[in-house]
Formats: structure tokens, sequence, C-alpha cells
């Protein structure tokens, strides 16, 4: 019942920063899986992969009716990142969970300070 409770908890607090920030699965969902569930870094990666898809869809509708999509320019970001995520996914499996935990913090914190330095400046 606790990891049921954790679980919705976490999907409602990344549902929440997803359609505030465009963020939430990475940067939420797989830190709470690792570290409260105890799941792998590979396992928590493919989960977050799945659960953008139906994150994504909510958004998209609530930001389509505002009109605040703009279609082609996704469709040339989708073409990149499916490509990206191909290739990425193809070799990740041979990272080991360690060294894969270190490049996803590196840049979870490399990203943090640019935002925080760009805002900052404006």
């Amino acid at each position: 019942m606790t990891i049921i409770l954790i679980t919705l908890l976490a999907g409602l607090v990344a549902g929440i920063l997803s359609g505030l920030l465009g963020v939430g699965g990475g940067l939420l969902l797989i830190p709470i899986m690792i570290f409260l569930l105890g799941m792998s870094q590979h396992a928590a990666q493919g989960i977050s992969l799945l659960v953008i898809i139906p994150t994504a869809m909510a958004g998209i509708w609530q930001l389509h009716k505002a009109k605040m999509v703009n279609y082609n320019l996704a469709l040339y970001l989708a073409c990149g990142s499916i490509l990206g995520a191909l290739i990425s996914s193809t070799f990740v499996q041979y990272i080991p969970a360690a060294q894969l935990k270190l490049i996803f913090g590196v840049f979870v914190i490399i990203m943090g300070i640019r935002t925080i330095l760009k805002t900052l400046k404006s």
C-alpha cells in the first residue's frame, strides 16, 4: 500500500511539474523510482519514458486549446528526438548503472545552474 501511495503521489507531482515547467519524469520520477522504490537506473528510465506519453498528451491537449503549440517546430523536434532516442536506447543498456546515475546527476546540475544563471542575467 505504501509503494502505491508513493507512486501515485510521485506521479501527481510529476504531472504538476510537467504541466507547469515541461519537466517531471526525468527530474522527479527517476530519482523517486531509484531511491524510494529501489529500481535500477535503467528500469527507471524506461518507465519514465513510458509515463511521458500520456502525460504529454494531457498537457498538449490543454496547450492546444490555448493555441500555444507550434506543430511544425514540434514535428522537427520529434524527428530528431526519435532518432536520438533510438540511438541512445540501443547502447544505454551497456552503461553501468553507477555511471548512468553520475551522467544523469551531472546533467541535471549543469542544466539547473545554467537556468539559474540565465534567469539572473535577464
